[in-house]
């Protein structure tokens, strides 16, 4: 079960407001499906970026992210998947692991291998179905940058919106215009990974904090 620590959780409102979340309201802030979620695991569900790809064992966004959270985070990425590929292993890798929230990073290589958006959007949104029904709250990566998938940023966005999910846009911005941050041509190194792993906590960190309150009070209700 997760047990953030209280001094891990609590962010300033400075922090916050810094978070790099404008696009969660460009249509209104939407309520978060599953805030109470019973669930006792952060799971990274996703393909290279969130594998790992381009940096050392240990550099992925995932592992950056449980330090943050000073607790395990579950790194289910694949190198090369897509979202046909994610859909077939998502009962396994993250229904079947008491998921708390599961972060869903898919689309690039989608995008590469021409499988087209309305089949990506499909996926992903059976994906956040799926995991909502098993009580997980749902955050949405945008791998987006620039003009590069921008329409499938709104697209997300929108699905996003529509099923109460966190939308985390821009994670790799300014990444991949920054040959210090990368490996190859669309990949991050260790030192880009870092700053996803940061821009991930910023968007996440508020829900936790506010699942760990509801939790909190309904132990003392009981």
């Amino acid at each position: 079960m997760l047990k953030i620590k209280a001094n891990t959780v609590m962010i300033s409102a400075v922090a916050f407001a810094a978070a790099g979340i404008a696009g969660l309201i460009a249509f209104g802030r939407p309520e978060i499906k599953n805030i109470d979620s019973k669930g006792g695991n952060i799971i990274c569900f996703g393909d290279s970026i969130t594998w790992g790809y381009g940096a050392k064992s240990g550099e992925d966004y995932p592992s950056g992210l449980a330090k943050m959270l000073n607790q395990p985070v579950i790194n289910a990425g694949v190198d090369g998947d897509t979202s046909v590929e994610g859909l077939k292993r998502f009962n396994t890798d993250v229904l079947k692991r008491n998921p708390l929230l599961v972060v869903i990073e898919l689309g690039g290589n989608d995008f590469l291998r021409k499988i087209s958006k309305e089949k990506t959007l499909s996926n992903i949104e059976k994906m956040i179905e799926q995991a909502q029904e098993n009580g997980a709250m749902v955050a949405i990566f945008d791998v987006s940058a620039g003009p590069f998938l921008r329409d499938y940023r709104i697209a997300l966005q929108k699905v996003a919106y529509k099923k109460g999910a966190i939308f985390i846009p821009g994670v790799l911005s300014r990444i991949i215009a920054s040959p210090p941050l990368k490996s190859d041509f669309i990949h991050p190194n260790g030192d880009g990974y870092k700053l996803v792993a940061s821009r991930i906590y910023r968007a996440i960190i508020p829900y936790l904090n506010k699942n760990v309150m509801i939790r909190k009070s309904a132990k003392k209700q009981k």
